[in-house]
């Protein structure tokens, strides 16, 4: 009886464990079903303006049905075992740096513009235009530009953006309307209109810098953007050679937009460090 009993209690405790492990894998399973609609819904619901959110919770919807996956393989074979443990250094590996990376960019498009040197002159970075109507990410820069240069009125402005696919005008000349709307006088404004990316921004702003008399290489140069595009932007123009940026981070109206752009942002360092 004694023998009977003592095999009986081991019994017991690997049934425990067993619905223990079942409990956590139907768990799983449903936090991936979720993330996989929700990352549809934003996916396909375009208007959100979030569809990057939508993939990144496909992907996590992914990596958790990977994980039950490899974890009931693991309880069955040592090989199994060792896949999952390659799986969870894999994910480890990629994920470490970018969160590290995301919270350089959030520190980075925090950071109130400096004021103890002030800027000779201001870049202002284009974003979309919807036919001749800024676009919440311009406007947002737009906004933002007329109160830095309000506050500094003796620096020129140069306004950089070409004119994209469904645009009806180009970046340029939609921040020129909206900066003189909001009282900035035309004369300091310097249009730039033949660039389509970020690091074509500064390489077609430069000649227009030193033609305005500021020299980015020696000078400070105020460079207005959202807040999650400060850190990529700075990068990129000292790799153009500025010498001394400073951003002016502009806020997005909506909680949701800040933490989708954020979220992308720190894809497309990764982007820049490698490509750019």
């Amino acid at each position: 009886m004694k023998r009977q009993r003592a095999k009986a209690r081991p019994l017991y405790r690997y049934g425990r464990y067993r619905g223990a492990r079942r409990l956590w894998d139907r768990i799983g399973l449903a936090a991936a079903a979720v993330c996989a609609v929700l990352g549809l819904l934003l996916v396909f619901i375009r208007s959100l303006g979030i569809r990057f959110s939508g993939f990144l919770l496909l992907g996590l919807a992914a990596l958790l049905a990977m994980e039950v996956l490899l974890d009931r393989w693991a309880r069955r074979s040592q090989r199994g075992w060792r896949c999952r443990l390659a799986f969870r250094a894999a994910v480890a590996l990629v994920l470490v740096p970018l969160v590290i990376l995301e919270g350089y960019v959030i520190a980075e498009g925090r950071q109130p513009p400096a004021e103890d040197e002030p800027a000779a002159a201001v870049v202002v970075l284009g974003a979309g235009v919807n036919g001749e109507t800024p676009s919440l990410v311009l406007q947002s820069r737009i906004e933002a530009a007329a109160a830095y240069l309000r506050a500094h009125p003796d620096i020129p402005a140069v306004l950089s953006g070409g004119q994209g696919p469904g645009e009806d005008i180009t970046e340029a000349e939609a921040m020129r309307r909206g900066l003189e709307a909001l009282g900035v006088e035309p004369e300091r404004l310097i249009l730039e209109d033949r660039s389509t990316s970020t690091a074509e921004n500064f390489a077609c702003s430069k000649p227009l810098l030193y033609e305005a008399g500021v020299a980015p290489a020696r000078d400070t140069v105020a460079v207005v953007t959202n807040g999650f595009h400060v850190a990529r932007s700075e990068l990129i123009a000292a790799r153009q050679g500025y010498g001394d940026v400073t951003g002016v981070p502009a806020e997005l109206p909506w909680a949701h937009l800040t933490v989708n752009y954020y979220l992308r942002e720190a894809f497309a360092m990764v982007k820049t460090f490698l490509l750019d």
